[in-house]
Protein backbone atom coordinates (compact mmCIF):
# COMPACT_ATOMS: atom_id res chain seq x y z
CA UNK A 1 0.00 0.00 0.00
CA UNK A 2 1.24 2.91 -0.85
CA UNK A 3 1.40 5.31 2.27
CA UNK A 4 3.51 8.86 0.70
CA UNK A 5 3.93 11.94 2.89
CA UNK A 6 1.70 14.56 2.10
CA UNK A 7 4.11 17.76 -0.42
CA UNK A 8 4.19 20.92 1.30
CA UNK A 9 2.40 23.83 -1.05
CA UNK A 10 4.45 26.58 -2.50
CA UNK A 11 2.78 30.15 -3.64
CA UNK A 12 4.20 32.67 -6.96
CA UNK A 13 5.49 34.82 -4.56
CA UNK A 14 4.74 37.30 -7.45
CA UNK A 15 0.97 37.19 -7.48
CA UNK A 16 0.71 38.86 -4.73
CA UNK A 17 2.24 42.50 -5.99
CA UNK A 18 -1.52 43.95 -6.44
CA UNK A 19 -1.97 43.78 -2.53
CA UNK A 20 -0.23 46.68 -1.89
CA UNK A 21 1.08 49.12 -4.12
CA UNK A 22 5.02 49.92 -4.37
CA UNK A 23 5.81 46.62 -2.50
CA UNK A 24 8.68 44.51 -2.81
CA UNK A 25 9.55 40.71 -2.40
CA UNK A 26 9.82 41.22 1.66
CA UNK A 27 5.81 42.09 1.08
CA UNK A 28 5.25 39.16 -1.01
CA UNK A 29 6.81 36.98 1.52
CA UNK A 30 4.37 37.96 4.09
CA UNK A 31 1.21 37.76 2.07
CA UNK A 32 1.99 34.25 1.04
CA UNK A 33 3.02 33.10 4.60
CA UNK A 34 -0.70 34.16 5.59
CA UNK A 35 -2.10 32.22 3.17
CA UNK A 36 -3.11 28.82 5.48
CA UNK A 37 -1.85 25.98 4.25
CA UNK A 38 1.44 27.64 2.27
CA UNK A 39 4.37 26.48 3.69
CA UNK A 40 7.31 26.98 1.05
CA UNK A 41 8.65 29.18 -1.31
CA UNK A 42 10.75 29.75 -4.45
CA UNK A 43 12.55 32.65 -4.61
CA UNK A 44 13.58 34.41 -8.47
CA UNK A 45 17.17 35.29 -9.18
CA UNK A 46 18.85 37.80 -9.50
CA UNK A 47 15.25 39.58 -9.12
CA UNK A 48 14.23 38.82 -6.15
CA UNK A 49 17.70 39.89 -4.56
CA UNK A 50 18.45 43.57 -6.18
CA UNK A 51 17.49 44.99 -2.96
CA UNK A 52 17.84 42.56 -0.43
CA UNK A 53 20.92 40.11 0.34
CA UNK A 54 20.17 35.98 1.36
CA UNK A 55 20.97 36.63 4.92
CA UNK A 56 17.60 39.22 4.83
CA UNK A 57 15.83 37.07 2.77
CA UNK A 58 16.37 34.22 5.14
CA UNK A 59 15.05 36.12 7.95
CA UNK A 60 12.35 37.08 5.58
CA UNK A 61 11.08 33.21 4.97
CA UNK A 62 11.58 32.65 8.56
CA UNK A 63 9.23 35.21 9.89
CA UNK A 64 6.73 34.35 7.60
CA UNK A 65 6.52 30.84 8.95
CA UNK A 66 8.36 29.53 5.35
CA UNK A 67 10.86 27.37 3.99
CA UNK A 68 12.94 27.81 1.07
CA UNK A 69 12.14 25.29 -1.41
CA UNK A 70 14.65 26.58 -4.50
CA UNK A 71 15.79 28.89 -6.35
CA UNK A 72 14.34 29.94 -9.72
CA UNK A 73 16.53 31.27 -12.73
CA UNK A 74 15.39 34.25 -14.66
CA UNK A 75 17.47 35.75 -17.67
CA UNK A 76 14.90 36.93 -19.15
CA UNK A 77 14.72 40.16 -17.02
CA UNK A 78 18.40 41.24 -18.93
CA UNK A 79 17.69 42.89 -22.22
CA UNK A 80 21.47 41.19 -22.41
CA UNK A 81 19.41 37.59 -22.70
CA UNK A 82 17.19 38.52 -25.37
CA UNK A 83 19.12 36.37 -28.63
CA UNK A 84 19.37 33.34 -25.39
CA UNK A 85 21.30 32.75 -22.59
CA UNK A 86 23.34 29.69 -22.93
CA UNK A 87 22.46 29.56 -26.65
CA UNK A 88 23.54 33.14 -27.24
CA UNK A 89 25.41 33.89 -30.30
CA UNK A 90 28.36 35.96 -27.86
CA UNK A 91 30.75 33.66 -25.67
CA UNK A 92 31.06 36.66 -23.43
CA UNK A 93 27.07 36.92 -22.50
CA UNK A 94 27.07 32.51 -22.85
CA UNK A 95 29.65 32.91 -19.53
CA UNK A 96 27.67 35.59 -17.70
CA UNK A 97 24.65 33.31 -17.95
CA UNK A 98 26.26 30.30 -16.39
CA UNK A 99 28.49 32.66 -13.90
CA UNK A 100 24.40 33.94 -12.59
CA UNK A 101 23.59 30.65 -12.78
CA UNK A 102 26.15 29.28 -10.31
CA UNK A 103 25.58 32.32 -8.33
CA UNK A 104 22.00 31.17 -8.19
CA UNK A 105 23.64 27.84 -7.12
CA UNK A 106 25.40 28.91 -4.18
CA UNK A 107 22.84 31.34 -2.93
CA UNK A 108 20.61 28.13 -3.27
CA UNK A 109 22.93 26.40 -0.95
CA UNK A 110 23.58 29.31 1.54
CA UNK A 111 20.07 29.91 2.26
CA UNK A 112 19.33 26.13 2.93
CA UNK A 113 17.28 25.72 -0.28
CA UNK A 114 17.45 22.32 -2.13
CA UNK A 115 16.99 23.42 -5.92
CA UNK A 116 17.31 25.47 -8.62
CA UNK A 117 14.95 25.70 -11.51
CA UNK A 118 16.32 26.29 -14.84
CA UNK A 119 13.54 27.93 -17.48
CA UNK A 120 15.14 28.87 -20.40
CA UNK A 121 12.21 30.59 -22.10
CA UNK A 122 15.11 32.80 -24.00
CA UNK A 123 17.12 30.10 -25.42
CA UNK A 124 15.41 29.50 -28.16
CA UNK A 125 14.22 30.99 -32.22
CA UNK A 126 12.12 33.04 -33.94
CA UNK A 127 13.16 32.45 -37.97
CA UNK A 128 14.27 29.65 -39.74
CA UNK A 129 18.23 30.36 -40.65
CA UNK A 130 18.35 32.08 -37.65
CA UNK A 131 20.17 29.51 -35.45
CA UNK A 132 22.61 26.66 -35.98
CA UNK A 133 20.99 24.41 -34.03
CA UNK A 134 23.54 22.23 -33.45
CA UNK A 135 25.52 24.77 -32.15
CA UNK A 136 22.68 25.29 -30.15
CA UNK A 137 22.17 22.62 -28.40
CA UNK A 138 25.72 21.93 -27.94
CA UNK A 139 26.07 24.80 -25.84
CA UNK A 140 23.71 23.86 -23.85
CA UNK A 141 24.29 20.82 -22.94
CA UNK A 142 27.83 21.88 -22.04
CA UNK A 143 26.00 24.96 -19.60
CA UNK A 144 24.09 22.91 -18.09
CA UNK A 145 26.61 20.20 -17.50
CA UNK A 146 28.93 22.92 -16.09
CA UNK A 147 26.27 24.16 -13.42
CA UNK A 148 25.71 20.48 -12.06
CA UNK A 149 28.94 20.19 -11.54
CA UNK A 150 29.47 23.58 -9.31
CA UNK A 151 27.66 21.67 -6.56
CA UNK A 152 26.79 17.82 -6.88
CA UNK A 153 24.20 18.76 -3.46
CA UNK A 154 22.17 21.09 -5.25
CA UNK A 155 19.34 19.57 -7.62
CA UNK A 156 18.81 21.18 -11.10
CA UNK A 157 15.64 21.07 -12.92
CA UNK A 158 15.07 21.72 -16.40
CA UNK A 159 11.49 23.44 -16.68
CA UNK A 160 9.96 23.15 -20.28
CA UNK A 161 7.44 24.71 -22.40
CA UNK A 162 7.14 25.17 -26.06
CA UNK A 163 7.60 28.71 -26.31
CA UNK A 164 7.38 32.34 -24.97
CA UNK A 165 8.85 34.60 -24.94
CA UNK A 166 11.04 32.64 -28.10
CA UNK A 167 8.35 31.42 -30.94
CA UNK A 168 10.58 28.15 -30.44
CA UNK A 169 12.25 26.53 -27.77
CA UNK A 170 15.34 24.62 -27.66
CA UNK A 171 13.70 21.97 -25.05
CA UNK A 172 9.54 22.35 -25.64
CA UNK A 173 8.36 18.87 -25.10
CA UNK A 174 9.34 15.93 -22.31
CA UNK A 175 11.06 14.22 -25.27
CA UNK A 176 14.17 16.62 -25.83
CA UNK A 177 14.36 17.53 -21.98
CA UNK A 178 14.84 14.28 -21.27
CA UNK A 179 17.18 13.61 -24.05
CA UNK A 180 18.99 16.18 -22.65
CA UNK A 181 18.99 15.02 -19.30
CA UNK A 182 20.22 11.54 -20.88
CA UNK A 183 23.78 13.20 -22.59
CA UNK A 184 24.52 15.36 -19.08
CA UNK A 185 23.89 12.39 -17.43
CA UNK A 186 24.54 14.19 -14.03
CA UNK A 187 22.89 12.63 -10.81
CA UNK A 188 21.38 15.97 -9.71
CA UNK A 189 19.68 16.77 -12.95
CA UNK A 190 16.34 15.99 -13.24
CA UNK A 191 12.82 17.78 -14.39
CA UNK A 192 10.01 20.40 -13.21
CA UNK A 193 6.85 19.06 -14.34
CA UNK A 194 4.37 22.20 -15.01
CA UNK A 195 0.45 20.79 -15.62
CA UNK A 196 -0.11 24.01 -17.72
CA UNK A 197 3.76 23.24 -19.59
CA UNK A 198 2.61 19.84 -20.35
CA UNK A 199 -0.90 20.78 -21.78
CA UNK A 200 0.65 23.57 -23.90
CA UNK A 201 3.12 21.18 -25.34
CA UNK A 202 -0.21 18.90 -26.66
CA UNK A 203 0.90 15.90 -23.82
CA UNK A 204 -0.71 14.06 -20.97
CA UNK A 205 0.65 15.44 -18.06
CA UNK A 206 0.51 11.51 -16.24
CA UNK A 207 2.18 10.41 -19.78
CA UNK A 208 4.92 12.96 -19.22
CA UNK A 209 5.34 12.29 -15.38
CA UNK A 210 5.63 8.15 -16.46
CA UNK A 211 8.30 9.14 -18.65
CA UNK A 212 10.46 10.97 -16.39
CA UNK A 213 10.12 8.49 -13.73
CA UNK A 214 11.55 5.89 -16.20
CA UNK A 215 14.36 8.18 -17.41
CA UNK A 216 15.12 10.94 -15.27
CA UNK A 217 13.76 12.49 -11.58
CA UNK A 218 10.92 14.66 -10.95
CA UNK A 219 12.34 17.36 -8.92
CA UNK A 220 9.36 19.80 -9.11
CA UNK A 221 6.00 19.93 -9.81
CA UNK A 222 4.29 23.06 -10.53
CA UNK A 223 0.49 22.66 -10.37
CA UNK A 224 -2.17 24.83 -11.91
CA UNK A 225 -4.76 24.54 -14.80
CA UNK A 226 -5.61 25.87 -18.80
CA UNK A 227 -7.29 25.37 -21.60
CA UNK A 228 -3.82 24.11 -23.49
CA UNK A 229 -3.81 27.22 -25.78
CA UNK A 230 -1.21 29.17 -23.82
CA UNK A 231 0.10 29.31 -20.41
CA UNK A 232 -2.53 29.99 -18.59
CA UNK A 233 -1.41 29.67 -15.20
CA UNK A 234 -5.03 29.00 -14.02
CA UNK A 235 -6.32 27.49 -10.42
CA UNK A 236 -5.32 23.88 -9.43
CA UNK A 237 -8.64 21.45 -11.13
CA UNK A 238 -10.27 23.78 -12.47
CA UNK A 239 -10.52 22.57 -16.21
CA UNK A 240 -9.14 19.31 -15.69
CA UNK A 241 -9.86 17.57 -12.41
CA UNK A 242 -9.10 14.23 -14.00
CA UNK A 243 -5.76 14.57 -15.48
CA UNK A 244 -4.20 16.47 -11.85
CA UNK A 245 -5.79 13.48 -9.84
CA UNK A 246 -3.84 11.43 -12.75
CA UNK A 247 -0.80 13.40 -12.34
CA UNK A 248 -0.94 12.79 -8.63
CA UNK A 249 -1.52 9.50 -8.83
CA UNK A 250 1.94 9.06 -10.57
CA UNK A 251 3.61 11.59 -8.49
CA UNK A 252 2.88 9.46 -5.56
CA UNK A 253 3.96 6.70 -6.84
CA UNK A 254 7.26 8.30 -7.84
CA UNK A 255 7.50 9.33 -4.58
CA UNK A 256 9.95 11.93 -5.64
CA UNK A 257 8.83 15.43 -5.53
CA UNK A 258 8.05 17.04 -1.91
CA UNK A 259 6.90 20.57 -2.70
CA UNK A 260 3.72 21.58 -4.94
CA UNK A 261 4.24 24.83 -6.21
CA UNK A 262 1.29 26.85 -7.24
CA UNK A 263 2.41 28.41 -9.97
CA UNK A 264 -0.60 30.30 -11.00
CA UNK A 265 -1.74 33.71 -12.18
CA UNK A 266 -4.45 35.55 -10.40
CA UNK A 267 -2.85 39.20 -10.80
CA UNK A 268 -4.03 38.89 -14.59
CA UNK A 269 -7.50 37.92 -14.29
CA UNK A 270 -7.99 40.53 -10.93
CA UNK A 271 -8.64 37.59 -8.60
CA UNK A 272 -7.57 37.89 -4.93
CA UNK A 273 -4.13 36.55 -4.37
CA UNK A 274 -4.97 35.55 -0.91
CA UNK A 275 -7.82 33.48 -2.05
CA UNK A 276 -6.58 32.00 -4.71
CA UNK A 277 -4.00 30.78 -2.74
CA UNK A 278 -6.51 29.22 -0.46
CA UNK A 279 -8.95 27.39 -3.27
CA UNK A 280 -5.42 26.27 -4.79
CA UNK A 281 -4.79 24.55 -1.28
CA UNK A 282 -8.34 23.15 -0.47
CA UNK A 283 -8.62 21.91 -4.18
CA UNK A 284 -5.29 19.88 -3.98
CA UNK A 285 -5.52 18.95 -0.57
CA UNK A 286 -8.99 16.97 -1.95
CA UNK A 287 -7.29 15.98 -5.11
CA UNK A 288 -4.64 14.50 -3.21
CA UNK A 289 -7.17 12.38 -0.88
CA UNK A 290 -8.64 11.41 -4.20
CA UNK A 291 -5.16 10.20 -5.94
CA UNK A 292 -3.94 9.06 -2.37
CA UNK A 293 -7.43 6.78 -2.66
CA UNK A 294 -6.78 5.65 -6.67
CA UNK A 295 -3.17 4.89 -6.19
CA UNK A 296 -3.79 1.57 -3.96
CA UNK A 297 -7.74 0.70 -5.87
CA UNK A 298 -7.03 -3.08 -7.44
CA UNK A 299 -10.26 -2.36 -8.89
CA UNK A 300 -8.78 0.72 -10.98
CA UNK A 301 -5.66 -0.99 -12.09
CA UNK A 302 -7.40 -4.00 -13.27
CA UNK A 303 -9.45 -1.76 -15.47
CA UNK A 304 -6.50 0.63 -16.29
CA UNK A 305 -5.02 -3.17 -17.57
CA UNK A 306 -7.73 -4.19 -19.73
CA UNK A 307 -7.59 -0.49 -21.04
CA UNK A 308 -11.18 -0.18 -19.70
CA UNK A 309 -11.64 3.51 -19.95
CA UNK A 310 -15.42 3.23 -19.25
CA UNK A 311 -15.12 1.14 -15.97
CA UNK A 312 -11.84 3.20 -14.69
CA UNK A 313 -13.69 6.74 -15.53
CA UNK A 314 -16.83 5.34 -12.91
CA UNK A 315 -14.04 4.55 -10.24
CA UNK A 316 -12.70 7.74 -10.98
CA UNK A 317 -15.89 9.93 -10.59
CA UNK A 318 -17.36 8.04 -7.65
CA UNK A 319 -13.83 9.11 -5.82
CA UNK A 320 -14.00 12.71 -7.04
CA UNK A 321 -17.77 13.54 -6.83
CA UNK A 322 -19.28 10.84 -4.38
CA UNK A 323 -22.29 7.90 -5.20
Amino acid sequence: MIKPNRPRYAARLNAFKQLLADSDVRDWISFAGKVEGIGAADLNFPDHFNKYNSTEMSDFLKNAGLALNGIAMRYYTDPGFRLGAFTNPDPEVRMAAIDITKRGVDTCAAMGGKTVTLWMGQDGFDYAFQIDYSAAWDRTIEAISEICAHDSNIDIAIEYKPNEPRAYALMPDIGTTLLACQEINAPNLGVTLDFAHVLYADEMPAHSAALIGRHSRMIGLHLNDGYGKRDDGLMVGSVHAIQTVELLVAMLRMNQTDVIYFDTFPDLGGLNPTEEGCTNVVLTDRLLNVAERLADDASLAAAIDRQDAAVSHRIVAQALYGA
